[in-house]
């Protein structure tokens, strides 16, 4: 069972054109928002599509993926890990994340042109 440990898949959309930093060690890293959704039934029998936005961070390979091809609005799979942490804003205030650290990407539906 420990295998299965802290993964996350998540099937969504981005948000946006992934933020791409390189490093002068030659690291890659992407910043994603993803965004999926879920659809249901209220008690009034309604249906209601509910979209829930996640951080996503993917290094090195994964993150090469998302830079040449996918866009805003592409469509991915990903599996990764959960990931918190907490840093002082501005003002000095403590702030905390959680995000998702990318693994593997998975590109789905139409190809996107490479910008580069």
């Amino acid at each position: 069972m420990s295998g299965i440990k802290n993964r996350v898949q998540l099937i969504g959309r981005l948000g946006a054109k992934a933020e791409i930093n390189h490093f002068d060690s030659g690291k890659v890293k992407a910043n994603i928002r993803l965004a999926t959704n879920e659809n249901y039934r209220n008690a009034k029998g309604e249906k209601v599509e509910e979209t829930t936005w996640h951080y996503v961070t993917a290094w090195d390979g994964a993150a090469t993926i998302l830079e040449k091809y996918t866009d805003k609005g592409s469509e991915i799979g990903i599996v990764g890990r959960l990931s918190s942490r907490s840093y002082e804003d501005k003002e000095g205030n403590k702030k905390y994340i959680t995000e998702v650290i990318a693994d593997e990407i998975l590109l789905l539906g139409e190809k996107v042109a490479s910008n580069s």
